[in-house]
């Protein structure tokens, strides 16, 4: 199984801060954003990884992670997205490194408290399909919100008016092979992107989604204000403490 980071985008929400960076290159406490999504990964036991970026500050990147030697890693692979062209489409650019292979997907502004370790070993022992994780929100407008019945996701919705549910839809994501061919049937959406809500929607329709919640807490790091509370998480003790130095 392999990891992917996405970590492009132009950063528009997080001006003027990402006039001069990438927005994953900005501090979360006391280190760049993207060490968490990688730290996550390894800590799940992945060990194949690719970072997609994109913008002037890509080389930076390089500069910064190497070939992974701070996270026990041998080599990390990176992959260039030209504009915001949405996450789906960031997505689409691994399908020549990652075709044949599970992949586990973790957006670079994801902070998490505790190890998706479990959440990895539960979808690898799903015979196909894919895995999203959840966790209960007080702004669930902000996010892809799932409709459940019973333990059940029926449908996702992205940042709706009127939420179905108070759960947000985590930014990791577990997929099988058939992702590529999801991600080939998307069309733009009213942003202009390819959007993952849309490829998650295919598994529900197919029947091959599952999914758990997520353990401890859980912040993006895209707005000023979730910046600001997860590295407030983060400096009371939490969130890949033991990744690199």
């Amino acid at each position: 199984m392999k990891g992917i980071v996405l970590a492009g985008g132009l950063g528009t929400r997080m001006l003027p801060l990402t006039r001069v960076t990438n927005k994953h290159l900005l501090p979360v406490y006391d280190k760049p954003m993207v060490y968490y999504p990688i730290q996550a990964l390894v800590d799940a036991g992945l060990r194949d990884i690719m970072i997609v970026t994109g913008g002037n500050s890509a080389g930076d990147f390089l500069k910064l992670l190497g070939n992974g030697e701070d996270f026990g890693l041998k080599q990390i692979n990176y992959a260039y997205q030209k504009g915001e062209g949405g996450i789906a489409e960031a997505l689409g650019i691994c399908e020549q490194w990652a075709r044949g292979d599970r992949i586990a997907v973790v957006l670079g502004d994801n902070i998490i408290e505790r190890t998706i370790e479990r959440a990895v070993r539960n979808f690898q022992a799903q015979p196909r399909g894919a895995k999203i994780l959840l966790k209960e929100v007080p702004d669930p407008e902000r996010f892809g919100v799932p409709e459940l019945k019973g333990d059940r996701v029926v449908r996702i919705e992205e940042k709706p008016k009127q939420p179905k549910s108070r759960f947000a839809v985590v930014g990791i994501y577990m997929y099988d092979e058939q992702v590529w061919e999801f991600i080939k049937r998307c069309k733009p959406s009213g942003r202009g992107e390819l959007e993952i809500t849309d490829v998650n929607n295919f598994y529900i329709e197919q029947g091959t989604m599952s999914h758990d919640v997520l353990e401890g807490w859980w912040s993006d790091a895209g707005t000023f204000d979730s910046l600001l509370r997860a590295s407030t998480l983060v400096a009371k003790g939490g969130a890949n403490r033991k990744g690199p130095a």
